[in-house]
């Protein structure tokens, strides 16, 4: 049974607007960089004056050949079990009340070729992407997602590489993460026991409300790439994991009704 990341709760992705602390802005790719902090934006975390990364236009690596997985959601399912029972090698989610919070069994349906998300304002979602045994062993890896959200203002959604381990200053990542009323961000997590909150991050303007394919590049102990639409918006080099991660994503359970949707997720390993 997997456990729930310990720090994550319903409202977390607020931290971007609360902590967002703006660099340069980087015209090519219409993006803010900047880096962050979970708790203090007074904390800058590494250099304010290092120079912006370089925006750039790249096919993520892996694409053009095989996906280690690949889902596409084409078979309808219905809420209520039919869902984890259709796709039980592609998503393993959170236990139904962990926490008291993620309820995925009664929210998550496939229809139209999308993994449907239902935000009813009381409960969120959780669970990982991947087969039973196959979902917690990714050591770096391209992993890509193509999502989007309707209403469900006030809530937010991330999708992350949590450690396995569930030890947090083993290294989270984040992308893509923010309020679903807003844009979307990407955050590379400390690595230092007890100060795991802080971020280096940015804010792009991308935002929820249209179809984006998010992809993050992980080269263990090298760096991590953060594209959307196959355009590297961040490049971090520092707090970069090396250990087994899985590919997951949590939503909230606040805020108005509204719909996560997820077109398709692909994951290339190392």
């Amino acid at each position: 049974m997997q456990s729930e990341p310990h720090h994550q709760s319903p409202a977390r992705p607020t931290k971007v607007a609360r902590a967002l602390l703006v660099l340069a802005t980087v015209v090519a790719a219409s993006v803010v960089l900047g880096t962050v902090t979970t708790a203090d934006a007074r904390s800058w975390v590494g250099d304010p004056a290092s120079p912006a990364p370089t925006v750039v236009a790249t096919t993520p690596p892996g694409e053009g050949t095989a996906p280690t997985f690949s889902e596409d959601f084409d078979t309808p399912a219905a809420a209520g079990g039919q869902f984890a029972a259709t796709y039980a090698d592609a998503w393993q989610p959170y236990p139904d009340g962990m926490g008291d919070k993620y309820w995925s069994g009664p929210l998550v349906s496939a229809h139209d070729g999308v993994m449907d998300v239902a935000l009813d304002g009381s409960r969120g979602a959780a669970g990982t992407f991947g087969t039973p045994d196959g979902a917690w062993s990714h050591v770096g890896g391209t992993f890509s997602v193509r999502a989007r959200a309707t209403g469900g203002d006030g809530n937010g959604a991330a999708f992350m590489l949590w450690p396995t381990s569930n030890v947090w200053s083993e290294g989270e990542l984040d992308f893509p993460e923010g309020d679903l009323d807003g844009t979307v961000g990407a955050f590379s997590h400390k690595m230092v026991p007890g100060q795991e909150w802080q971020a280096e991050g940015l804010h792009t303007d991308a935002t929820w409300r249209q179809w984006h394919t998010y992809t993050t590049e992980w080269i263990p102990g090298v760096a991590v790439r953060y594209s959307v639409d196959g355009v590297i918006v961040l490049t971090v080099t520092k707090d970069v994991p090396t250990t087994a991660h899985r590919y997951m994503f949590q939503v909230g359970d606040v805020g108005a009704p509204g719909h996560l949707e997820i077109d398709w997720v692909r994951i290339w390993d190392r």
